[in-house]
């Protein structure tokens, strides 16, 4: 634990320098509120507080003070993540507990209580252990606990894990990289030759952007994995169904159990799914929105279906409310807001042709209707993440003038067009 931190602390001070300020009072902060106070509204508070300092953190030009390092920010981004749901676990444990005073005689309901008995220096740990501490995942409390008291990792042949994430595809996705990006650079986007292309070429022109992103994130998202495999963090044994970002799902007590047995713990089958970022085939062949999302950085996923949109008290609104998060997390540019803003209203579009492409043959055969579904998410995709590229409102709307904002108009059209087959088929 403590040569963790140790090592966490250095390459926080070694990229940050005197900004490191930042962490330790986000830390400190939420040590106390998780600590201190009273279970049943903590996370709320913590919530409040680190996303409210967050947004300082990125505003602090506006406050006499020098703006930190991008590295710093990453730093911020994660820990803000990691404190925020460690004040969710010590509120979820809080409500667990109380459930299972009411029904003692549910042995399924015991077994998702877990003790953490935390103190100050465990959370202080926990928040800039050096693994993921730059770029994620996010792992709970629980997860960096399992990793240092045991022995799952001293039983599961890593190297095996670490050579299907490399092989073939991190070569792959780093050349397609460094292609997209000579050829189709950005910042071609915003010059005057660019403004004098055809329509048709301009519009084409957010497939290799997308491409470029796609294939960034996909790179920093495996190496990010590896690290946490190669640490020995998120390993756990198959049986218990894990899950990016949460960990064990199912049997529990049969988890500490088998910690008591070395021969037992060599002889079962690990898996590393609770530091699975990424689903690449998931991401660029399933044909949805919802899919490709789910799919996209699992464990930030996981997290804010935990903490906003399972908790969020309107259902209505719940989906909007989990995008303006997401949003407010990558930071205060207006890109993110656009891109992010434009999601609810894509998956309402999908939602209509989902059931008229996807199911019982409505009016195509599925595979057809697979291929168009495909071609329609990769194009709003596209689209969207133009404005999480570009960043600068003026830039995003520069662009998306260039083209008439075409793809706005053919959603609605789509929508529209979508409602009145749907209406068509049930008067049949």
């Amino acid at each position: 634990m403590k040569l963790g931190a140790m090592i966490g602390l250095l390459i926080i001070l070694a990229v940050s320098k005197l900004h490191i300020i930042h962490t330790l009072i986000t830390i400190f902060v939420n040590s106390f509120i998780i600590l201190h106070i009273n279970k049943s509204y903590c996370h709320i508070m913590s919530f409040i507080f680190s996303f409210l300092y967050l947004i300082f953190f990125r505003m602090t030009i506006y406050f006499g003070l020098p703006y930190p390092p991008n590295h710093t920010n990453l730093i911020q981004m994660i820990l803000t993540l990691k404190l925020v749901g460690l004040a969710f676990e010590v509120n979820t444990e809080y409500i667990n507990k109380k459930t299972c005073d009411i029904k003692r005689h549910d042995e399924s309901q015991k077994n998702e209580v877990h003790e953490l008995n935390l103190k100050h220096w465990d959370i202080f740990c926990y928040s800039i252990h050096y693994i993921g501490v730059l770029t994620g995942p996010y792992f709970k409390y629980k997860t960096y606990y399992d990793h240092l008291y045991k022995t799952f990792n001293q039983n599961d042949n890593y190297t095996q894990e670490i050579k299907r994430k490399f092989i073939p595809y991190l070569p792959i996705f780093a050349a397609v990289y460094l292609l997209t990006d000579y050829f189709w650079p950005l910042s071609y986007l915003t010059t005057v030759e660019f403004d004098q292309r055809s329509f048709l070429y301009r519009y084409w022109y957010i497939w290799p952007t997308f491409l470029n992103f796609r294939m960034r994130i996909y790179i920093g998202l495996i190496l990010s994995e590896c690290v946490c495999i190669m640490g020995g963090l998120g390993v756990y044994p198959k049986f218990c169904k894990n899950e990016p970002g949460n960990g064990p799902t199912e049997k529990y007590t049969k988890l500490d159990e088998i910690c008591k047995d070395d021969n037992l713990l060599k002889k079962i089958e690990y898996d590393y799914e609770t530091v699975h970022n990424i689903n690449t085939y998931a991401t660029e062949f399933y044909p949805t929105l919802r899919e490709g999302m789910r799919n996209w950085n699992m464990t930030v996923q996981y997290w804010l279906a935990t903490c906003i949109y399972k908790r969020y008290p309107s259902k209505k609104y719940r989906t909007f409310a989990t995008m303006f998060v997401s949003g407010m997390w990558h930071g205060v540019y207006s890109g993110y807001y656009i891109s992010v803003g434009m999601i609810p209203f894509g998956l309402i579009v999908e939602d209509v042709w989902a059931k008229i492409l996807l199911k019982n043959n409505f009016l195509l055969p599925k595979n057809i209707g697979y291929l168009i579904m495909l071609f329609l998410k990769m194009q709003f995709f596209s689209y969207a993440a133009l404005a999480f590229s570009l960043l600068q409102v003026n830039k995003i709307i520069h662009y998306y003038n260039s083209v008439y904002h075409w793809m706005i108009f053919f959603q609605i059209g789509l929508y529209l067009i979508g409602v009145i087959l749907i209406k068509y088929k049930k008067s049949y």
